[in-house]
């Protein structure tokens, strides 16, 4: 077994002073800041960046969560590094890891020891830049992760309730890496070790750079420019904003996309295009490097790392969506197209999981962003080539989609023959859509085996699975399915269950407020859900988060593909008016609702709702006044 304090802290990559100096190191080339704290895990982004600048033969140090409020000590510890600085706010947006969707400051952290707040900034990758700015004004800096990435162009803050200019504009950084960043991080580093200046490396795909408005755009024969409105005008003018974001979206997306130009103030920002989908090869030499798997030791006396122990017995099997929902953040970030693991490098993977501390033969997930996209990619990529949709799924499966679930179903076959692993769960999203044949009519009939063997092998218990909403005109607006492709899964997977004898309860997650649903269709939600069975616990409001087609609708108002109107719960009340019917059967709830519901001219869904509550709220009543009398008796 890995035993934390058994391995020399040189396994690590050195995050003080003292761990550079027993590595035999005087300087450093390369440091990154990042938000979270370090946990040398492939799911860790500092700590896959950490490794590539490693194994390209440069010194890196990481500085986590550094201390931005006192006299910036843990920013100056390493000196300055030979070549750049790298700043990443972590795995989540600051702003979405400090507040919840009613705008109300969260109490933990899960990327922290002890899952502690306030150990990072609001707008971290901002507040880090500047500081380094300030400390160190000659050194470039280096911007990454998802922060930085879903704001690389003017975005719309939720939080602070308007327009920003793009992140490179309000930090001051010298370039941005964006989406997922081992390609663009070995060529960018591979051309300073030929001797490039940093200033020059304006041409690297997916990155961003900022330039003066009266100097020449970088030079590549290879791309077409698409110049977006500018900042300005988007202030000026939310419909500039929602076209825009439409633009955005596409080229992000496209395996041969257009750099886009945007002016802001005296520059242009240039976005250069993104490098196509991973290999196999590339993806499993991020996943191979010599991680330890653990949290630094620093942190053994200051409690476990929440988003850690979720994951530290998992394995992650590929990245992208090409789900594109409306409200996701991660095509915007990952991509569309699907790059997946070997299969031995999975289960190079699974051989670790086992040796490691702790471990008692559960592998709790067998996933990825969603956990059935393994694998899946065009049939004949020439035509994704040229492809401008968003979604291979919405509002059809795509014709050239191979949706086969057969290399997903031997992987799990696979680690289930592991000799020292009892079971391995999937705990990732499923997407139920593509498991039904009413909906995934292009299957290969594949899709039974792999439910036999999801259902009778890898549900933890519940199996969790997102239908988000059950108005069709809402979720056509989320690009997810019509709602009767649930009824259909569920019948699917509770017939499965009864084969096996099993009972594993379905657990759906819902959506309120998001762009298109109205208190009507709420109730409408509630209603429909409480005759399936459920009573809803996974659910949520929309929170609006940069780069989504859902946060351009809230903001604007409008569709940023047909400019139309749609329907949004802006103010608190409307919102909170709509989370309400998630909760029908709270006793609290029960005259508010009825009166919603009389003001709407539905009693049917009074009947269905709330009748049973009235006969409940009825022998409460009578209950409480025996009560009073046999007191009284006494």
């Amino acid at each position: 077994m890995i035993q934390t304090d058994q391995r020399p802290i040189t396994d690590w990559l050195p995050i003080t002073q003292k761990e550079v100096e027993k590595r035999g190191w005087s300087e450093l080339d390369v440091i990154l800041i990042s938000g979270d704290a370090y946990v040398d895990h492939p799911a860790f982004g500092a700590a896959v960046i950490g490794r590539i600048i490693e194994s390209m033969g440069l010194k890196v140090g990481i500085i986590p969560q550094p201390n931005w409020q006192d006299d910036l000590r843990d920013f100056k510890k390493f000196g300055r590094p030979k070549l750049f600085f790298g700043v990443t706010s972590g795995c989540m947006d600051s702003m979405v890891n400090h507040y919840t969707a009613g705008k109300r400051k969260r109490s933990t952290d899960a990327y922290t020891p002890g899952g502690q707040a306030g150990f990072r900034p609001d707008y971290a990758s901002i507040e880090y830049t500047k500081i380094l700015k300030k400390l160190f004004p000659d050194v470039p800096v280096l911007l990454g992760g998802i922060e930085a990435s879903l704001r690389r162009v003017t975005h719309y803050d939720y939080w602070e309730d308007k327009l920003f200019a793009n992140i490179l504009t309000l930090s001051g950084a010298d370039m941005l890496v964006y989406g997922m960043g081992e390609m663009p991080l070995r060529e960018l580093i591979r051309l300073i070790q030929r001797g490039v200046p940093f200033e020059s490396l304006n041409t690297i795909p997916q990155t961003a750079v900022l330039v003066d408005r009266q100097s020449e755009l970088p030079k590549n024969k290879s791309w077409k420019d698409l110049v977006l409105a500018s900042h300005e005008k988007c202030l000026r003018n939310k419909m500039a904003f929602a076209a825009n974001f439409k633009h955005i979206e596409q080229e992000s997306n496209k395996v041969q996309a257009q750099r886009l130009i945007q002016g802001v103030g005296d520059h242009n920002l240039v976005i250069n295009p993104p490098y196509p989908p991973m290999t196999e090869d590339q993806i499993d030499r991020s996943f191979d490097l010599p991680y330890t798997r653990l949290p630094h030791p620093k942190y053994n006396k200051r409690g476990s790392i929440p988003a850690y122990e979720m994951i530290k017995f998992s394995v992650n099997m590929h990245r992208g969506c090409f789900g594109g929902c409306s409200f996701c953040t991660i095509s915007a970030h990952q991509g569309k197209f699907v790059a997946s693991r070997s299969e031995d490098s999975i289960l190079k993977e699974v051989d670790a999981i086992t040796q490691m501390d702790g471990f008692k033969g559960y592998i709790s997930d067998l996933g990825g962003p969603s956990a059935n996209m393994y694998r899946m990619k065009g049939i004949d990529q020439s035509i994704c080539d040229r492809c401008v949709a968003p979604s291979c799924i919405h509002p059809v499966v795509c014709s050239n989609l191979d949706t086969s679930h057969k290399p997903l179903t031997q992987i799990y076959r696979k680690v289930d023959e592991h000799k020292d692993v009892k079971k391995a769960f999937v705990s990732s999203g499923i997407r139920y859509d593509l498991l039904v044949e009413d909906y995934n009519k292009k299957h290969d009939g594949s899709l039974d085996e792999y439910m036999d063997q999801l259902v009778s092998r890898h549900v933890c218990g519940r199996l969790k699975v997102a239908p988000e909403h059950t108005s069709d005109g809402t979720l056509k607006v989320m690009r997810k399915p019509s709602f009767k492709h649930f009824h259909s899964f569920k019948k699917k997977y509770e017939k499965l269950n009864k084969k096996h004898k099993l009972n594993q309860p379905l657990i759906p997650y819902f959506i309120s407020s998001h762009p298109g649903s109205t208190e009507e269709e709420m109730a409408n939600l509630a209603s429909e859900t409480k005759e399936m069975g459920f009573k809803l616990e996974q659910v949520q409001d929309f929170t609006p988060t940069p780069m989504t087609v859902a946060t351009a609708i809230y903001y604007t108002g409008v569709h940023p593909y047909t400019l139309r109107p749609v329907y949004t719960a802006i103010s608190k009340k409307e919102k909170k008016n709509q989370h309400l019917f998630f909760f029908w059967h709270k006793r609290e709830n029960y005259q508010i609702i009825r009166d919603k519901l009389t003001n709407m001219g539905r009693p049917d869904l009074i009947e269905n709702l709330l009748a049973e509550k009235k006969k409940q709220n009825k022998r409460s009543f009578i209950q409480s006044k025996s009560r009073q009398k046999r007191r009284k008796k006494r």
